[in-house]
């Protein structure tokens, strides 16, 4: 099971490794530096230490390649409104749409090409939305263990509200009131696979509307952070924190799927925690990003929303950084 832990977890957590380390080497007289000069400090002083490449190996496991394509069946779980299950969707389709203006989502999505597989295929370029269903009655509660997420795919299938799809990405999508193990606390969304039958395993991912119950952790940086120094949070590019912060974990979701489907592809570290293709670059969006600051992005004359990709009918959104195989390195669409 990978998780998709929240940014600000990760902001507060990289700075105080950093500074700290260079209060050992570099000043080990200090005794303490209010939250703004550490900042400072590090971003300074790490100038003068190269970074180590990042490195996601493959552990020679399948892909989801091939011309066919990788299919998405959204089952929303609670309210959502039109609007907000138009964001979501328009976003999807986006992935693998030919959008003339650069830069594109579709651009985004065809790093993930480059991850390929032993036999030198690389990640389905294709990606569509097969079907959508609704739960808006909140059939099991609201207040769900991560086991529910797998009955509720299961569920959806056996009453053929979608077909058995082994080239499929089944992803439950719980509204803003809907809290699921672990939800806030590290995670802001996970991928896993279930067996169907004798045939194989079915994927599955899940993300949460955090708007309501924990915005700074999984809808930054379109929320202050809840942890490290205050920062002015962005406007949304669709006008709505939670959905547009869902965007941010269903792209992290659906890539670290493609490219690392049964814990046997692309990753860092340990399969049970791994650091995928967007997960090993948290909080990156922009060029010149660090901790607590997202990077330069484009915005939008208008609304002064901030985003870093265009989708299809005129959508704008902010997409993450992820890893490029070919510069291991963390990538973004303005990088």
């Amino acid at each position: 099971m990978a998780d998709i832990q929240s940014t600000s977890l990760v902001l507060i957590c990289k700075p105080c490794l950093l500074i700290s380390l260079l209060l050992v080497f570099v000043f080990p007289m200090a005794l303490c530096l209010n939250s703004d000069e550490a900042i400072h400090q590090g971003r300074k002083l790490s100038a003068l230490v190269p970074s180590a490449p990042l490195v996601l190996q493959y552990h020679r496991g399948p892909l989801l390649t091939g011309p066919s394509g990788i299919n998405i069946y959204f089952l929303w779980y609670g309210r959502f409104n039109p609007s907000q299950k138009a964001i979501v969707s328009d976003f999807v389709s986006s992935l693998g749409a030919t959008t003339p203006t650069q830069p594109s989502v579709s651009s985004w999505w065809a790093t993930t090409h480059r991850y390929t597989d032993s036999t030198k295929k690389g990640v389905s370029s294709v990606i569509k939305i097969r079907g959508q269903a609704s739960d808006a009655l909140y059939s099991l509660g609201k207040n769900l263990k991560r086991t529910h997420i797998a009955l509720l795919v299961k569920g959806a299938l056996a009453k053929r509200l979608f077909p058995s799809d082994a080239k499929g990405i089944y992803v439950v999508l719980t509204a803003d009131d809907v809290y699921v193990e672990r939800f806030c606390m590290n995670s802001c969304g996970f991928h896993d696979s279930i067996p169907l039958s004798k045939r194989g395993r079915i994927l599955f991912g899940w993300v949460g509307n955090s708007a309501v119950q924990c915005p700074g952790q999984c809808a930054w940086p379109f929320a202050a952070p809840l942890y490290g120094p205050p920062t002015a949070p962005l406007f949304p590019p669709n006008g709505d924190v939670g959905v547009d912060g869902m965007i941010i974990n269903i792209a992290a979701i659906l890539a670290g799927t493609a490219t690392n489907p049964f814990n046997t592809g692309y990753y860092q570290g340990s399969a049970l925690a791994p650091e995928e293709a967007v997960s090993a670059c948290s909080g990156i969006f922009g060029k010149g990003a660090y901790p607590g600051y997202p990077g330069e992005l484009l915005v939008d004359g208008k609304n002064k929303a901030s985003y870093n990709a265009y989708g299809i009918n005129g959508r704008e959104f902010l997409v993450p950084g992820i890893w490029e195989p070919s510069q291991f390195a963390c990538k973004t669409t303005l990088s």
